[in-house]
């Protein structure tokens, strides 16, 4: 029957049973199957566990990669509630797979052990759960101790509990976020598997951010020490130097006297002693080597005076279980003597010195020569800051300052994704073909310059004793001309006047990029307004100020224990990757960044050319001579 174009035509079609004869022979011309058909259902679940395993869980994305999926493998699609019942079943099979992997190594003692977390002490207020998740408030050494004593408690808990290895770190990561922000007794109802893994990755993960939580009070603290040392040194002198000046002119007379060439050797001391009195030039001298110091020798004699600072040294070196990479061995040698004097077992030789730089030799030792226990414990700390910083020397266990070689691939695993990895940034898998590449391209570029430098009066090569001498001229300044100015001008004029937090809180009202940011539990948050907490708490962390600025009492999406849980619960590495994603697409909806972003574009101090090679400028250019707009 043909098919007419008109309403009354249609209707008649669909009342017949040809529409049910066509629809079959329609998807198999063109190649399509359906969702029931052997093989599809089975596929998919494995393409989305694999996805729930490896990436994201949120049922709204694997939804959206799992219509994608039947659409690019010719499978019709099925109803909304059939696809949300498979990926629920998905999500569930692969929470109980974490789950098993976390807890089938875990002993009976082990398990009691864990609940102890979730039950209330003897007072009846508080569980272990709750008071070991608060960390330090206050920056002080005290403050360190409490940490210290914190971690060991901590540790009393993963003694002997497997790692978190054998599960991806996002699935450990959310059972951590959610046993953190949760109530005991919320996690106390979980089921028996479920409580248990919860329980391990909460603990073992508490376990690294206390030692991160150590690492950043001694910084803080150790800095300030430092710091306040080398104040008090430079006010100490400026006290100092009136006293300094006092002294320094009678020995400027003297000196004076003994470099005056009309007064005989034998008359110098009368001279002398005419001008200043034995008693005055006694004073002078003693002055002088009571206030003259070396360089630097000040800021150590202040620095020493703040060794009662340095109580909690002995406990946060015994309780930090510190690793080095190589550049960091020796300062993890002398950490490791400083425990042992401080638990008072015999020394073993003498104290590591390999890591003590040249500033530091003279604090060493003392007036009579003998080592100076004090001098190097400063030094030690102070070496340890800075190792620590620079990743040198880093905790066992740690989310920040972990080991920065932890993740790349050695030996056979290296092997196995070399490919992958060449191939993903565009190089040789072997080395000499690469290496191959890389002379052709120098040699290349080498003689194309080569034939450029006769005709160029910018270089001129100058014959010296020691050898060919290359001199090149400097770049000519390029003035930007007045239509530039005068357009910077017309933007200056046009762009409008407005606070950061309004300009946050309109992108968000033209992208919505506030709704990426959902709650730790993947539910949606009960409270109102709850984009404007979320703008406020992004405009205090990007400008370090901290909530104090944005704390409104009476308004109730702006109160401070609505910012610090939205900060919680809701700023995570993958909300904030969602949120960047919209922001970036819906910058690449406006004409002006399509436009930029397929033509290629010269900025204007990348039109230049650079008078010394006669060629585009190359670290502007590129290898091509051309820049491409990043989107």
């Amino acid at each position: 029957m043909a098919i007419g174009t008109t309403t009354e035509l249609m209707a008649r079609y669909c009342a017949t049973k040809g529409r049910w004869r066509h629809g079959p022979r329609i998807r198999d011309h063109y190649g399509y199957r359906v969702f029931s058909d052997p093989g599809v259902t089975f596929r998919l679940h494995r393409f989305l566990y694999a996805l729930c395993w490896t990436g994201t869980d949120r049922p709204s994305a694997l939804f959206d990669a799992a219509a994608t999926w039947l659409l690019e493998s010719k499978v019709m699609l099925p109803g909304l509630s059939v696809l949300e019942r498979d990926i629920a079943r998905v999500r569930t099979r692969v929470a109980a797979h974490v789950h098993r992997r976390l807890v089938a190594r875990l002993t009976p003692e082990q398990r009691a052990r864990l609940d102890t977390l979730v039950a209330v002490t003897g007072d009846g207020r508080q569980s272990p759960l709750d008071r070991l998740r608060d960390g330090p408030y206050l920056q002080s050494g005290p403050e360190i101790s409490r940490a210290i004593d914190r971690l060991t408690e901590i540790r009393t808990f993963t003694t002997g509990l497997p790692e978190l290895d054998r599960v991806p770190p996002g699935k450990a990561a959310a059972l951590a976020r959610f046993a953190g922000a949760a109530r005991a007794q919320a996690v106390a109802r979980l089921p028996d598997d479920r409580r248990a893994a919860t329980l391990v990755a909460f603990i073992r993960t508490l376990e690294a951010s206390a030692s991160d939580d150590v690492i950043d009070l001694f910084d803080a603290v150790s800095t300030r020490m430092f710091s306040n040392a080398r104040i008090n040194a430079k006010e100490a002198r400026m006290r100092s130097l009136r006293d300094l000046d006092s002294a320094s002119l009678r020995l400027r007379d003297v000196g004076a006297v003994l470099l005056d060439d009309s007064i005989g050797d034998i008359e110098v001391r009368a001279a002398v002693f005419a001008l200043v009195d034995r008693a005055t030039l006694k004073d002078a001298v003693a002055q002088v080597n009571l206030l003259a110091r070396p360089t630097d020798e000040s800021y150590f004699v202040e620095l020493r005076q703040q060794t009662g600072a340095m109580r909690y040294l002995p406990k946060m070196l015994a309780g930090l279980d510190l690793a080095a990479a190589p550049a960091g061995r020796p300062l993890l040698d002398a950490v490791d003597h400083l425990r042992r004097v401080h638990r008072g077992e015999k020394r073993r030789g003498a104290a590591p010195t390999a890591f003590v730089p040249k500033a530091w030799n003279r604090q060493l030792k003392t007036d009579d020569g003998a080592f100076d226990l004090t001098g190097y414990r400063l030094c030690t700390l102070d070496r340890l800051r800075r190792a620590i910083r620079r990743r040198d020397v880093f905790p066992v266990r740690s989310l920040r300052y972990a080991d920065p070689r932890k993740g790349l691939l050695t030996g056979a695993a290296w092997e196995a994704a070399r490919p992958t990895v060449c191939r993903t940034v565009g190089v040789a898998v072997a080395g000499d073909e690469e290496i191959a590449k890389l002379s052709a391209r120098l040699d290349l570029a080498y003689r194309e310059t080569a034939a450029r430098v006769p005709d160029n009066d910018a270089v001129t090569i100058t014959k010296m004793a020691c050898g060919a001498d290359l001199s090149i001229e400097p770049l000519d300044k390029i003035d930007e001309p007045l239509s530039l100015t005068d357009l910077h001008k017309a933007i200056d004029a046009r762009l409008p006047q407005l606070d950061l937090p309004e300009l946050i809180m309109e992108m968000h009202a033209r992208t919505g990029f506030g709704s990426a940011f959902t709650h730790a539990s993947e539910g949606n948050a009960r409270a109102e307004d709850i984009a404007t907490t979320i703008c406020a708490v992004l405009v205090a962390e990007a400008t370090n100020t901290g909530f104090e600025p944005l704390v409104r009492p009476e308004v109730p999406a702006l109160r401070r224990s609505r910012l610090s849980w939205v900060k919680q619960n809701f700023m995570r590495a993958e909300t904030l990757t969602t949120a960047n994603a919209l922001l970036v697409a819906a910058h690449n909806r406006i004409p002006l960044t399509r436009a930029w972003g397929v033509r290629r574009q010269w900025w204007p101090e990348q039109c230049r050319e650079d008078p010394r090679s006669e060629a585009p400028n190359a670290p502007y250019a590129g290898t091509k001579g051309s820049y491409r707009y990043p989107r």
